[in-house]
C-alpha cells in the first residue's frame, strides 16, 4: 500500500468533486472529534468481469477496481482504542487488546473492524488506537463489493499507521477475507477484496488460496469505444441469504460426492462422466452449477488472452457468453422463491434491445437481486442511461472509470485541510 496524489488516483475529470469530498470528510472528523485528521485513505469498489461465483470453489477470475471508493480521515491514537465512525451510523468502539469474534457482532462492521486487527496480529504485525471517520460512493448491495472495500480501508490503515506499509495489497485482501468468513459471518471468496486492494484490471488465479496468481492487465474498456455501466435494478436482498449460500453449497456437494473439497480439484469430464450419480444425489441444479465452474474458468482464461492480444471484439463475445451461463446453469438471475422478482431479467433484456447486437451485458456479483454490467458504446451511453431510469428509477445507471489503484493513502495538501 502506497501514497498516492489525487491526481494518481482519479480521473482528471472528477477530481474537483474527490477533492470536495475530502474537504467535507476534514470538517466533519472536525466537528465529531473536535480536532484536525492528518492521515487521509482510500479503497476501491470492485467490478467482477468474469468468473461469477468460481471463487468459493478455488477458480479462476477476472476482476478490475473502479472508481467509486471508501475513503477515510485519521488521526492515530495512543489509547489502543479504535473509534471509527461511518457517516449515517453510529461510532463504532474497538478496544485492540481484546480481538476475540463476539457473537453479537455478526454481520456488523464492528465485526470487520475487529476481525482485520486479529488477522494483523496473527501475522505477527502490529494494531494500535486511531480514530476514523469514513463515507463512501460504493453502492451497497450494488455488486461493487461495499463491505470489502470497507475491510481493505481498515487494513490500508492499520497498515500505513503501524506498520511502515506492511503487508503488501495482496496479503491485506486475505486479511479482509478472514475478517469477512470468521468475524462478520459470511462465507465470501477472495476475489472482492484483491480487487478492491490490488486495483487495476487482474485475473486471479484461486487454486491456491494462500498463494493466489494475480496478473495485472493493462486494460481500458474506453480504450476501445465501451463505458462500463453498472444498473442497479432495486431489487431487496433480504431474504436471499440462502440463495446465495446454496451455489458454493451445490458446487461442493458435487465435488464432495466425487472425493474432493472443492470442483476445482476435478476436471469437467470426471464430472460429466458421473452425470447419473451426481443428478441422483446432489440434483440437477448442482450439475448444471458444477458445468458452469468449468465453462467459467475457461472463459477467464479465454478472455485473459483477448486482453493480452488487444482482441476487445473477443471480450466482449466473452462478456455476453459468461451472462448467458449464469442465467442458464448457474441460475442466479432470480430466486426461485421469489418468481415474481425478476429485475435482473428485465434488466437484462432491456440491456439486449438496446445494445443491439453490439456491447455485452451479464448479471453482476451474486445475482439473484441488484445490479447488471453492461459495456456500452460511447454513442449509444445516453440512450441505454435514460431507458434504464425510465424503468428503474432515477439514478440507478452509473458509469465508471476502470480505477487502476486499489488500497492506498491519499496525500492531502495544506490548503484542503
Amino acid at each position: 500500500m502506497d501514497k498516492y496524489t489525487f491526481e494518481q488516483i482519479y480521473s482528471a475529470d472528477s477530481i474537483k468533486r474527490h477533492k470536495d469530498r475530502f474537504i467535507d470528510l476534514c470538517e466533519e472528523f472536525e466537528l465529531i472529534f473536535g480536532t484536525t485528521p492528518s492521515r487521509f485513505f482510500s479503497a476501491s469498489g470492485r467490478t467482477e468481469i468474469c468468473g461469477n461465483h468460481t471463487d468459493h470453489n478455488n477458480g479462476c477470475v477476472l476482476a478490475a477496481g473502479v472508481s467509486l471508493d471508501c475513503i477515510a480521515a485519521v488521526e492515530p491514537t495512543d489509547d489502543g482504542k479504535i473509534i471509527f465512525r461511518s457517516r449515517g451510523y453510529d461510532a463504532v468502539v474497538i478496544d485492540t487488546t481484546d480481538l476475540r469474534p463476539k457473537q453479537s457482532e455478526l454481520a456488523s462492521s464492528a465485526a470487520l473492524i475487529r476481525g482485520v486487527c486479529a488477522g494483523f496480529v496473527q501475522r505477527g504485525l502490529k494494531v494500535g488506537g486511531f480514530r476514523a471517520y469514513s463515507t463512501s460512493d460504493v453502492l451497497k448491495g450494488s455488486g461493487l463489493s461495499s463491505s470489502a472495500a470497507f475491510e481493505v480501508l481498515v487494513g490500508d490503515i492499520l497498515a500505513g499507521l503501524y506498520n511502515d506499509n506492511r503487508p503488501d495489497d495482496i496479503e491485506i485482501a486475505k486479511i479482509s477475507q478472514y475478517a469477512e468468513n470468521e468475524y462478520f459471518g459470511k462465507p465470501s471468496g477472495l476475489m472482492d477484496q484483491m480487487a478492491c486492494s490490488v486495483g487495476g484490471f487482474i485475473s486471479i488465479d484461486l487454486q491456491n488460496t494462500t498463494q493466489p496468481v494475480v496478473t495485472p492487465l493493462k486494460f481500458d474498456p474506453a480504450d476501445f469505444g465501451h463505458k462500463l455501466c453498472i444498473v442497479d435494478t432495486k431489487g431487496d436482498h433480504a431474504d436471499l441469504t440462502p440463495d446465495y449460500a446454496a451455489i458454493p453449497a451445490e458446487m461442493r456437494s458435487v465435488a464432495k460426492l466425487l472425493g474432493k473439497n472443492v470442483l476445482r480439484e476435478l476436471s469437467r469430464e470426471q464430472v460429466a462422466a458421473n452425470c447419473a450419480d451426481i443428478r441422483k444425489k446432489c440434483g440437477d441444479r448442482a450439475y448444471l452449477r458444477a458445468l458452469h465452474f468449468f465453462d467459467e474458468n475457461d472463459r477467464v482464461r479465454d478472455m485473459t488472452n483477448a486482453i493480452k492480444a488487444g482482441d476487445p471484439d473477443s471480450f466482449l463475445r466473452i462478456v455476453n457468453e459468461s451472462g448467458l451461463s449464469s442465467l442458464s446453469l448457474l441460475q442466479n438471475i432470480f430466486p426461485c422463491s421469489q418468481p415474481q422478482h425478476q429485475g435482473l431479467s428485465i434488466a437484462l433484456y432491456t440491456a439486449r434491445q438496446l445494445l443491439d447486437g453490439k456491447g455485452a451485458c451479464r448479471v453482476h456479483g451474486g445475482g439473484f437481486a441488484g445490479t447488471i454490467q453492461a459495456f456500452v458504446p460511447f454513442e449509444l451511453t445516453e440512450r441505454f442511461s435514460q431507458q434504464m431510469q425510465t424503468i428503474f428509477g432515477q439514478g440507478c445507471c452509473y458509469e465508471l472509470d476502470i480505477r487502476n489503484v486499489g488500497g492506498a493513502e491519499i496525500l492531502i495538501t495544506e490548503d484542503m485541510k
